[in-house]
């Protein structure tokens, strides 16, 4: 069922080389390799779209979801369309992400748009990974899309990570934050030579006590160009945070812009920002110890990125 590059591209976005326990949904070049339910969570084909619509029961603790794409396909720019219930009282960790296998002169892409609605005290960890291999010389091309709506209460923690081979990626994130509700955000970005990556976020806090988060980690070498923009808005009491930080080296360019928008006089809505190179006394630190240059700077680069 799975080869040798399906095995690799796994282990990197999703952390297994083989079929993983619990439910999971594996799509392949635009199409269904595997799927498997479980008692709390199902897993049906969208009627009317290219995609999966998953339900997780109300009440349900400690399972997981996988729902990692492979793209090998030259030519190939797939797009999916998912949404997400997470039923009252659940408590659940999604683990999605896409791997470009690039062996030819031809393009490959994807796009993902999913779509979460977290019910009443429900809870979800959710972690995507994007990734690019393969020796080709075509572009590889990542479009991400999430739309997040909470519910009183509800809690989503996301994990977003591009690391590697991908040519451009542009992330949209949405959110309504409702009362009581937290929802964090945490990028970690890394381009090298021509790459570009963009990262639009639209956050709208729009319950009584109702908090956000928002932290983007980027690491920009090459000529590579990185952008982050995030527009929170504020319309009840409530709190709300962004914090973005960019390591440039080489010919790298960054930008920065973070919005911040109260409608409401109790709101309280804060920001930090800074670019820079990595610090000479760091590297002489690491360097002293032993490290060569190529190492000192991996490790400061790892250890931002973590």
């Amino acid at each position: 069922m799975l080869n040798a590059i399906d095995k690799q591209i796994l282990k990197e976005v999703a952390g297994f080389e083989d079929i993983p326990k619990g439910a999971y949904n594996i799509r392949k070049n635009g199409k269904l390799l595997g799927r498997k339910v479980s008692a709390n969570i199902d897993i049906r084909t969208h009627e009317e779209k290219s995609g999966i619509v998953v339900e997780i029961a109300p009440g349900t603790k400690n399972e997981s979801l996988h729902i990692p794409v492979i793209l090998s396909q030259a030519g190939l720019h797939d797009t999916v369309y998912n949404t997400f219930i997470i039923g009252e009282d659940a408590d659940v960790t999604i683990i999605a992400g896409c791997g470009i296998h690039c062996g030819s002169s031809e393009p490959e892409g994807h796009s993902g748009i999913h779509e979460f609605v977290i019910k009443k005290n429900a809870r979800m960890v959710y972690v995507e990974k994007h990734t690019a291999l393969g020796s080709g010389t075509g572009k590889r091309t990542l479009n991400p899309t999430t739309k997040v709506f909470l519910e009183e209460n509800a809690k989503a923690e996301m994990e977003l990570t591009q690391l590697q081979g991908v040519d451009q990626a542009k992330r949209k994130n949405e959110a309504v934050v409702g009362p009581g509700a937290s929802l964090m955000i945490t990028e970690r970005v890394m381009t090298d030579n021509n790459q570009t990556a963009v990262s639009q976020n639209d956050v709208v806090l729009s319950g009584v006590d109702s908090r956000a988060n928002i932290v983007s980690r980027s690491v920009i070498k090459g000529t590579s160009s990185q952008d982050f923009e995030v527009n929170l808005t504020a319309e009840a009491r409530c709190y709300g945070h962004i914090e973005c930080d960019a390591i440039i080296m080489d010919n790298g360019k960054s930008q920065t812009i973070p919005a911040l928008k109260a409608l409401h006089p109790d709101a309280e809505l804060t920001h930090e920002a800074s670019i820079g190179k990595i610090a000479n006394d760091q590297l002489m630190k690491l360097m002293s110890l032993g490290l060569d240059y190529d190492q000192a700077v991996n490790t400061i680069i790892q250890g931002f990125l973590r």
